[in-house]
């Protein structure tokens, strides 16, 4: 069976509903960054790189929502989650989560992790002061060029949906309103109701962390 490890408000939610959405049988397991338990040698022993998501599978360990999420919807083609039949339209999905893996990921990570690009706190303030703007830009250009609607890639649900959601729900968390962006913010509400998602929402809110009652985990840094 799959193992999965993700965290609470974490860019793993994606794979995390991409997942359920392929009916796929799957052990989740929670780890708490904010404690640094991608940290502890027993989650290094998991993932190196110390980052969620991880997906143990039987051939080994995959990480990166984009591999992971391309992985998801070529080994269950019978949820149809991506184009995989056609190179050119499937190529464009894989743009798409790429550009929120290496962009917009990014760009929101200058503000809580800055320590990752400086030592300064005044250069790790200016980073975090940026972020509405970048973070503003790269949803621009997703509201105006690259979200088909209703869904990412347009009439058909995908991998790509998931990652938009667990992206776009950071938005108030820089303080951009999320209603800035219509067809990002109809998309958010379309994804509430679908039933994977709300199932994926209330195990992630209820189900137990691997290292509590652990002791205290070492900080990230």
């Amino acid at each position: 069976m799959l193992t999965f490890y993700y965290a609470l408000g974490a860019c793993s939610l994606a794979s995390h509903i991409a997942l359920e959405e392929a009916g796929a049988e799957y052990e989740s397991v929670r780890i708490s960054t904010r404690e640094g338990d991608a940290r502890r040698p027993e989650f290094r022993a998991v993932n190196p790189k110390g980052r969620v998501p991880a997906l143990l599978t039987e051939r080994g360990l995959l990480s990166e929502n984009p591999a992971i999420l391309a992985y998801v919807a070529q080994t269950w083609p019978q949820a149809r989650l991506a184009p995989i039949d056609d190179p050119f339209a499937f190529g464009q999905a894989q743009a798409f989560n790429s550009y929120l893996c290496a962009t917009v990921h990014v760009a929101y990570a200058h503000g809580k992790r800055g320590y990752r690009w400086a030592d300064d706190p005044a250069a790790r303030a200016e980073l975090a002061r940026k972020v509405p703007e970048t973070m503003g830009a790269c949803f621009e250009l997703i509201e105006e060029e690259m979200l088909a609607g209703p869904w990412v890639l347009g009439e058909a649900y995908s991998i790509c949906d998931p990652y938009l959601f667990t992206l776009s729900d950071w938005l108030e968390d820089v303080g951009i309103e999320r209603a800035r962006f219509p067809k990002v913010a109809d998309h958010h509400a379309r994804m509430l109701l679908r039933p994977a998602v709300q199932r994926v929402l209330a195990r992630e809110r209820e189900q137990p962390g691997l290292f509590d009652g652990a002791g205290a985990a070492p900080p990230i840094g």
